[in-house]
């Protein structure tokens, strides 16, 4: 099963939708930067790679 997905993209085209039906699915998303800004802005949880990670 999956639990966790990353996602970072540059065209954030229909990645709302695509984020949405992942956390209808129970996967945690990890995210950098601007994509991680647009999915919470969408009320998306989302975890940023560096918090998961320990790493900048």
């Amino acid at each position: 099963m999956i639990r966790l997905a990353l996602i970072s993209v540059s065209n954030k085209e229909g990645i709302i939708d695509f984020a949405k039906g992942l956390n209808e699915f129970g996967i945690k998303i990890l995210s950098t930067g601007g994509t991680a800004k647009s999915l919470r802005d969408a009320g998306i949880p989302v975890t940023d790679v560096s918090e998961h990670t320990g790493f900048p």
